[in-house]
């Protein structure tokens, strides 16, 4: 299947969104700091991602269920993770234990991101549950990606945390 531009536009403009809210934070607070860009950055990409999973939280699952690789073994899983990613969106948001956030976050991220590169590396063509289904995207590399990034920032900040 060929996708185009326009089959990421809602994805894109969300990402613009969040980045937008991020560097605004910036502003407001004074002076760019990067851990507090990534923290908010990953706060409004929890907040809103799992928002869009809540609103169409059984087709989210249904979807969800085709490449994680816990939801594969339990639905509940798909009807839980979105609660997850609202948790932890709040965290980043209010910094609340922050090497916890971002213990929790890499592995749930690095996981996420070992199931869409099994069902990639397979060449299926299904729907990304990014969005919960509200827009219909397919995944592509560009679901790793996500993934893989947002793993990135919680790592980097964890790691900033500890050492």
């Amino acid at each position: 299947m060929r996708y185009s531009f326009k089959d990421f536009i809602p994805l894109i403009v969300i990402f613009l969104a969040i980045t937008i809210f991020t560097v605004l934070r910036q502003f407001m607070g004074g002076a760019w700091d990067l851990m507090e860009a990534m923290n908010d950055f990953m706060a409004g990409f929890f907040l809103v991602f799992g928002a869009f999973k809540i609103i169409n939280l059984r087709n989210f699952a249904t979807a969800y269920k085709e490449y994680d690789l816990l939801a594969k073994q339990s639905i509940a899983y798909g009807y839980i993770y979105p609660f997850i990613e609202i948790g932890l969106g709040f965290a980043y948001l209010f910094r609340f234990m922050p090497i916890l956030t971002n213990a929790v976050t890499y592995v749930l991220m690095i996981f996420s991101a070992i199931g869409v590169a099994i069902e990639l590396a397979a060449g299926k063509e299904i729907m990304c549950a990014c969005l919960g289904m509200v827009f219909k995207l397919p995944m592509t590399y560009v679901t790793l990606f996500e993934d893989l990034l947002m793993a990135g920032m919680a790592l980097g900040m964890l790691l900033h945390y500890v050492i």
